[in-house]
């Protein structure tokens, strides 16, 4: 009889074990080849024998499938503990499924006999092959040391401990793909009993394992570097007679340095083994995956995703740092940009409304005009706010009336109006309901006092409301209105109305009301009609109404349907709400990239703050404390959706699509001078500029060489160049919030629909829905929609969120009125948007490239 406590050449204490081989055995076994069992298997060959059974290569009839089938020998048949523990590997087993591990299929009995079905994996087991080759190279064995580290990874991952890792349990298929097999003693780990913790193979077990104190992840991770250090060595760690003496070298000895078996070994290895061996297992890595990313040369992203796990964002942040562009495509990207804008700018005079439209007097001088109407209309002025407002309607009656190409010069006279300077002056402090700054309809126009008013470009009224006192009616006989002389303010003379009856009713009380009709002196073709009230001798309202103002009250598509707040409202809940569960079960999950969700944070609510700060109208007096809490309540909702959102969507985008979060990611670790970061943000700017060429070209100069009328777009309110700062801060908070909820929407609907490219199509159609259904989209604006959704949403596939940021940033950024025209009162925000174009450019550029010199040497003569 063989001594229980002595060990074979192998470091095995003497016990039989299986091998599976890469052909069929030719010894005896219980079954004979071409023995069809539970009319399913039929037996090709015995592959593999030893204490714990028979391995058969079979064929599954059924399935058409090359199997291995496992038996337990005759000996054990009625033996519960054996049946137990038998039923228990497969139960153990099934929870995993990964490339490097076998897999097992199922679990089967015959005459008695049970049987388990498994993966057949052809190839041999990587004790025979270190026996065979001694040891592997440097790249080869640093390629198995991964695959066995992510295998296990997936075994940890299943809550299994595998107990009995070593070379013998290890086959190297004809592919070169490491696989990890026999689950004869896994466990999960709470189930494991005290009397279980020293099952096992003692050479490769930990000093805590071989000594039935514990068994945890950690011990297998030991085994782990066991059998990394014989992959590169081709020697065992530790050699004893006995197992008393190879408990005593678990726990004391250190194995040989591997440097002493293998010259010129990466030190790198050397350090993962001897983490691997520590003795205390709070000393050894955290996990397998540690392992995995600590050996030379692998990319901790991919690791990760191989292992099945999601990938943290600093694993993301260090991929391979690839991705600088050539510095001919860096140029021609950056040329793109300036050529792009350059042309943009020189075509502004003939296709922004802007320099249709008279703007020769500065925001100063129509504030000062503004002031002079209100008091000559008889209403004191303690606070006022002014700001520019613009309206559409005439703007659609001009395409849809005339035809000509001549059609837009008739808004040089500014008559009618399609900018408008609005004011809101009280006799006290103003007040908007919802924060910020006032507007046309907040606050109410109800205090005695308020006044609404809006002259045009050249300070010619326009409309007026005023708010009349509440005094007791003057028994002092009523004077004669000097009708004439308002309509003077509006530019108009009066010898050439006429009465005609009031069709609206005046938004303020009134004692006498007139209607006047006639012609627009700059524009005698549009008639029009004034209506007109005043109370107690003092102008209570003032309105011109042209053929395209609808009636107050009138019902319109958009106000008569109640889809679009409830579809609103319904998003945010869902984000609030939805976002929320997510964000928590992710939280728990421990996936959840809570720093980066914070800077998300605390950007959005302090570019948020900053709007609030340079919009809202500031009041000497205690309302400013509540302008002040509603602008942090409004950044408070934008920090707390988008820290909800990141964390509810970022893990699943991180591992399902990281290759979109990459340059993201490195930007929040503040690699502000990475090449994939710099290469993205041109590679944005560039779509832009592009997409703005193409709207030129499509709106713009096609049309005038048809000889059609050219299409100027959307008319957008003039900014006042000290809000600058909150117009950045809006493009900026806007284009995150924006690419990150693309990117999230892509990988959803990716996922749905089982195809990255689907998700994409499917989120190119949903932002194409408001072009088509919209009444006023005319079909250049529809192209120009298709072109831009197709560009962003390649841009956001390809590219990821940094790039689809700094596309939607730029085309947030020029809604800014451009001009070559320096000295213009609104060149202001202008000179400041090309100023952030170019830097921002001109860094894209320089990190992009990575240092590389546009001209090498031999361009320049010198390389000979």
């Amino acid at each position: 009889m063989e001594d229980p406590t002595k060990l074979d050449s192998s470091g095995n204490e003497n016990k039989t074990e299986i091998k599976v081989n890469t052909t069929a055995d030719t010894k005896a076994g219980d079954f004979v080849a071409g023995t069809v069992l539970a009319d399913r298997y039929r037996i090709i060959g015995l592959v593999g024998k030893g204490g714990m059974g028979e391995v058969y290569k079979a064929e599954d009839l059924q399935l058409s499938q090359v199997v291995a089938l496992k038996f337990l020998p005759e000996s054990v048949v009625g033996d519960e503990d054996t049946l137990s523990r038998f039923r228990a590997e497969v139960r153990n087993a099934r929870q995993v499924s990964h490339v490097n591990v076998c897999r097992v299929f199922d679990i089967g009995e015959i005459d008695g006999r049970h049987f388990l079905s498994m993966e057949f994996v052809d190839g041999d087991d990587l004790s025979e092959l270190l026996t065979r080759v001694g040891r592997f190279t440097h790249e080869r064995a640093v390629e198995i040391s991964r695959q066995l580290c992510v295998g296990m990874e997936a075994i940890h991952k299943a809550g299994i401990l595998h107990r009995d890792f070593k070379p013998a349990n290890i086959i190297i298929d004809k592919k070169g793909i490491a696989r990890i097999t026999d689950f004869g003693i896994a466990g999960i780990e709470a189930d494991i009993s005290k009397d279980e913790i020293r099952s096992g193979t003692p050479a490769y077990m930990s000093p805590e394992q071989i000594t039935g104190k514990e068994v945890t992840t950690r011990s297998d991770i030991y085994a782990l570097g066991l059998v990394i250090y014989e992959i590169f060595t081709g020697k065992q760690a530790f050699i004893a007679a006995t197992v008393p003496e190879l408990i005593k070298m678990h726990q004391t000895a250190t194995p040989t340095s591997p440097s002493t078996h293998v010259k010129g070994i990466d030190p790198l290895v050397e350090s993962v083994i001897a983490q691997c061996l520590e003795k205390d297992p709070k000393n050894r890595p955290q996990s397998a995956l540690h392992v995995a990313m600590a050996l030379p040369g692998g990319n901790p992203m991919q690791i990760a995703l191989d292992a099945g796990q999601t990938p943290s964002p600093e694993m993301v942040a260090a991929s391979p740092k690839i991705g600088a562009l050539k510095p001919v495509v860096a140029l021609a990207l950056l040329l793109t940009v300036i050529v792009g804008y350059g042309v943009l700018v020189a075509a502004s005079k003939s296709t922004s409304v802007q320099h249709f439209v008279p703007l020769d007097r500065s925001p100063d001088v129509l504030r000062q005009r503004s002031r002079e109407l209100v008091e000559k209309f008889g209403y004191p002025t303690v606070n006022s706010y002014h700001f520019f407002g613009s309206t559409a309607d005439y703007f659609v009656y001009l395409k849809q009336n005339d035809q000509t190409q001549e059609r837009w010069q008739k808004l040089a006279t500014g008559q009618p109006a399609v900018l408008s300077f609005d004011s809101r002056t009280s006799a006290q402090p103003i007040v908007p309901l919802a924060g910020g700054a006032p507007k046309t309809n907040d606050p109410p126009n109800v205090d005695p006092g308020m006044t609404l008013m809006r002259v045009d470009t050249t300070g010619r009224l326009i409309y007026f409301e005023g708010v009349p006192p509440r005094d007791k009616v003057s028994d002092q006989p009523r004077r004669e209105f000097d009708w004439a002389g308002v309509f003077k303010e509006a530019g108009f003379d009066l010898a050439n109305f006429q009465a005609v009856e009031p069709q609206l009713t005046p938004p303020q009380a009134f004692d006498e009301q007139r209607a006047f009709s006639g012609k627009y002196p700059d524009g005698p073709e549009i008639p029009i009609r004034v209506e007109a009230a005043v109370y107690q001798g003092k102008l209570v309202h003032f309105q011109i109404v042209a053929p395209w103002d609808r009636p107050p009250g009138a019902p319109t598509s958009a106000n008569n349907s109640i889809l679009l707040p409830v579809v609103v409202i319904s998003l945010y809940l869902g984000m609030l709400f939805g976002g929320g569960w997510l964000a928590l079960r992710n939280v728990r999950a421990g996936r959840s990239d809570l720093k980066n969700a914070f800077r998300v944070a605390l950007l959005l609510f302090v570019a948020r703050m900053m709007i609030g700060f340079f919009t809202t109208h500031h009041i000497a007096s205690f309302d400013e404390m509540n302008l002040f809490v509603t602008a942090l309540a409004f950044a408070l909702l934008w920090a707390v959706l988008g820290c909800l959102l990141y964390l509810a969507f970022e893990p699943y985008l991180r591992k399902i699509a990281p290759e979109r979060v990459i340059s993201w990611n490195r930007l929040l670790a503040g690699d502000w001078r990475d090449p994939l970061v710099g290469r993205d943000v041109l590679i944005g700017i560039a779509g832009t500029s592009f997409l703005a060429f193409m709207t030129l070209l499509g709106g713009f100069l096609i049309p005038t060489w048809q000889g059609k009328p050219p299409n100027l777009g959307l008319i957008a309110p003039l900014k006042l160049s000290n809000i600058f700062p909150a117009i950045f801060s809006d493009s900026l908070s806007t284009a995150l919030m924006f690419s990150l909820v693309l990117s999230f929407f892509i990988m959803f609907f990716g996922l749905i629909l089982r195809r990255k490219w689907l998700g994409a199509v499917a989120v190119w159609l949903i932002l194409l829905i408001p072009s088509f259904v919209s009444p006023s989209s005319d079909p250049i604006q529809i192209v120009v929609a298709i072109l831009f959704n197709t560009v962003l949403v390649l841009i956001a596939t390809r590219f990821g969120v940094v790039a689809v940021m700094a596309m939607v940033f730029f085309n947030n950024l020029d809604d800014i009125p451009f001009t070559t025209d320096l000295s213009a009162w609104y060149s202001g925000n202008f000179i400041l948007f090309v100023i952030v174009l170019l830097a921002t450019s001109i860094y894209g550029f320089y990190t992009s490239t990575a240092g590389q010199k546009l001209l090498q040497g031999k361009l320049l003569g010198d390389g000979d």
